[in-house]
């Protein structure tokens, strides 16, 4: 399902990964690229993937200002998520990611770290199509024991899992990213609870909702 946008674009629909720091959003997302889900072709769009190269590499330079920039810097430097008066930095790397990618109108984009928050998900309506979230559920203490473990393999040279960054983290999923599982059910959207263990793999979660209606 496609829906076209205001502007004449087509709002392509979206899966939404939730999940604490850990939980294995990353794996999942790499996996729904090479696999596809229900039959269909995945462009997985991981956010803080895409934050650190926009600093890395400057691979967005054409549609971020050197404010834009400070303001990434800023919140891979303390964590803090962008609010919505800063969500036009998120837009224009979405948009910028899916111009780069050769999708087909019924292609589905994997969000994975955006939205975070509720004013996020309201603002993130207008690029694409929000049509069901893949919700990880996952202890803090498996968390823990996921990272240290990398039970996912997408933990190496990361500097943000420090055990002060995972408490900040979890703390800050629960206040703020818990609230969209309300936000989207209230809108009707499919929610799947994925209960995630320390050696839950991709296959795993896809198994769980395998034989599903999904959209």
């Amino acid at each position: 399902m496609t829906v076209p946008a205001n502007n004449g674009d087509v709002r392509h629909s979206a899966v939404l990964i939730l999940g604490p720091t850990g939980s294995g959003k990353t794996p999942l997302g790499e996996y729904c690229e090479r696999e596809g889900l229900s039959g269909r072709r995945c462009v997985h769009f991981d956010f803080g993937l895409n934050l650190r190269c926009a600093t890395e590499t400057g691979v967005y330079r054409d549609v971020l200002t050197e404010q834009d920039m400070a303001v990434i810097n800023r919140v891979l430097d303390t964590g803090m998520l962008l609010e919505d008066s800063q969500f036009h930095i998120a837009a224009r790397i979405l948009k910028s990611f899916m111009a780069k990618k050769k999708k087909g109108v019924d292609d589905l984009v994997v969000l994975n770290g955006l939205p975070r928050h509720t004013g996020q998900a309201t603002e993130i309506d207008g690029i694409v199509n929000v049509v069901m979230v893949l919700y990880l559920d996952c202890s803090a203490e498996v968390v823990r024991s996921r990272i240290r473990c990398n039970s996912g393999g997408d933990r190496l040279g990361r500097n943000d899992d420090k055990s002060e960054d995972i408490e900040r983290k979890l703390l800050i999923f629960r206040k703020r990213t818990v609230p969209l599982l309300d936000h989207y059910g209230e809108k009707g959207i499919s929610i799947f609870h994925i209960h995630v263990a320390e050696e839950t793999k991709p296959q795993d979660i896809i198994s769980q909702i395998k034989g599903d209606t999904w959209f």
